[in-house]
């Protein structure tokens, strides 16, 4: 049996780790801002958060977008480490700050699109393609985030819930002060911006993860090592009917392996249980790293 190979990577100074942290914030609340500007205040989609409450002042009142968010996030920041009691730290801070800046700054871009759909779609995958980023920085752009947590604090909502209802509470009332299309378009940029945020953090790799039940585990368990160069663990499970311990073989695969394990474990064992389902994000060795 072929040994396995071996992986060695060194470790990145801890101030390369910080200094990439912050420049993802910048450049993901860069990215949130630009969108917004371009894409959603243009086409009054007020797709939740303090971005959409902005939208929605700036349609009744003329405000600048710019400074409601300022307006916003600051004291929701301070509320946030009072009332949590706990420190959100610097990241978080320069989050709050700097995307209201960047909205500032590109304030007289011209409109990219000024169809809504179009403004909710490419808009709402902006946006979160933006936080995306953020949170892959270990911070947040504040906001509509921080009064969901002191919701769950107070009321035992789960984070979701008290999300959704301020989300819910925004798109409800651009419906109100815009129209039920803009609402509509809305909902869109608002699925589109979660969806995307998923992706961003988890990427576009998927892996599969194959549980193997067989009678020829070792033979399997050499085969994987030596024609696909995946280690494997060894899982035991007692079947519900015959109540005998049966050994399963887990392992975990590039979608581009799948194929040839399948191959492999048909060629070894041509009766054996094959369970498989998608990996979404798979941190360690041969895969990403954490």
């Amino acid at each position: 049996m072929n040994k396995r190979k071996q992986r060695n990577r060194q470790e990145p100074h801890p101030y390369l780790h910080l200094v990439a942290d912050y420049i993802s914030i910048l450049i993901g609340s860069a990215i949130v801002a630009i969108a917004f500007n371009v894409f959603l205040l243009p086409n009054e989609v007020a797709s939740g958060g303090v971005s959409g409450i902005s939208t929605i002042l700036k349609g009744l009142f003329g405000w600048t977008p710019a400074f409601v968010q300022w307006a916003f996030n600051i004291p929701l920041f301070i509320a946030g480490i009072i009332l949590l009691g706990r420190n959100f730290g610097i990241k978080t801070a320069v989050g709050t700050i700097f995307l209201p800046f960047v909205v500032y700054l590109t304030a007289s871009w011209e409109p990219w699109t000024l169809n809504p759909l179009l403004g909710a779609i490419f808009g709402g995958i902006g946006v979160g393609i933006g936080i995306g980023i953020v949170f892959r920085g270990q911070a947040s752009t504040g906001g509509t985030d921080l009064a969901a947590q002191i919701i769950t604090k107070y009321t035992g909502f789960t984070l979701g819930t008290s999300v959704a209802l301020i989300d819910g509470m925004i798109v409800l009332a651009a419906a109100s002060v815009f129209d039920i299309e803009k609402g509509l378009y809305a909902l869109i940029g608002l699925y589109l911006t979660t969806k995307t945020i998923d992706l961003v953090q988890v990427g576009f790799g998927r892996s599969k993860l194959v549980y193997i039940i067989t009678n020829k585990q070792v033979e399997m368990r050499d085969a994987i090592y030596e024609e696909i160069d995946r280690g494997v663990t060894k899982l035991t499970a007692t079947g519900g009917y015959t109540e005998t311990e049966k050994p399963i073989i887990m392992v975990v695969v590039h979608q581009t392996e799948f194929t040839r394990l399948k191959q492999l474990v048909k060629t070894v064992d041509s009766s054996a249980f094959v369970i498989v389902s998608d990996a979404a994000e798979v941190l360690g060795e041969g895969f990403k790293r954490a």
